[in-house]
């Protein structure tokens, strides 16, 4: 039975992914226990942190035992949704556009992808890893007569709203962004995004702060 989460903040959802990773870590190593103090020195939250944020959903360590790792590891999958496939396409195989359809973990954590789409003729009908690069016209109807449920966004941000409305159109239901705009859709369209510059504006802002203590 699927349990409901959506009254869990954001801020806990977002530090989950983080917990996935050192918990598979863990695993690598061999470690298959470990307490919240311990699991605090690796990830860097306080004790009290884990143990609230992993009891917004029911809880999972056992008091003088701790956690076990490959349980917790399935379980916070299984809430982040990592347990099924997602069908996805990627909008722009450029340069970023290659390389997340490269990306090792793509296919590992379910993330399925069908197709590329671009605008420039050179790059349609190549291929990336087997996947066929198609031209951008096609997009609206290969989504829909393959059910594609994630529109992951790499194009220029003039053109990323188009792009944007044809995926809405063909019944999308997530977008992945990565073009440098704030994008309007529809309210039962989930969109995450990614901006790569305001992440590096924020180390510069840190670099340029340590700099003056200094």
């Amino acid at each position: 039975m699927n349990r409901d989460f959506t009254d869990v903040s954001m801020a806990v959802i977002r530090r989950l992914p983080k917990y996935h990773r050192y918990l598979k870590d863990l695993l690598d190593k061999e470690v298959y226990r470990i307490s919240s103090r311990e699991l605090s020195r690796l990830i860097g939250f306080t004790a009290s942190q884990i143990r609230q944020d992993l009891n917004c959903f029911g809880g999972f360590g056992q008091q003088g035992y701790g956690y076990n790792v490959e349980e917790l590891y399935k379980e916070i999958g299984n809430i982040l949704g990592l347990n099924r496939v997602y069908s996805t396409v990627i909008v722009g195989a450029g340069n970023l556009g290659q390389a997340i359809a490269n990306y090792p973990s793509f296919v590992k954590y379910g993330f399925e992808l069908h197709g590329l789409f671009d605008v420039n003729p050179k790059l349609v009908g190549m291929k990336i890893r087997d996947i066929n690069i198609y031209d951008v016209d096609e997009l609206g109807t290969f989504v829909k007569e393959n059910d594609i449920e994630i529109g992951i966004i790499c194009s220029p941000k003039e053109v990323a709203q188009d792009i944007t409305d044809t995926l809405c159109k063909a019944n999308i239901k997530g977008i992945w962004n990565f073009a440098p705009i704030d994008l309007k859709v529809p309210k039962d369209i989930i969109v995450e995004n990614v901006h790569v510059s305001e992440s590096l504006f924020i180390l510069s802002f840190l670099l340029n702060e340590k700099s003056k203590r200094d």
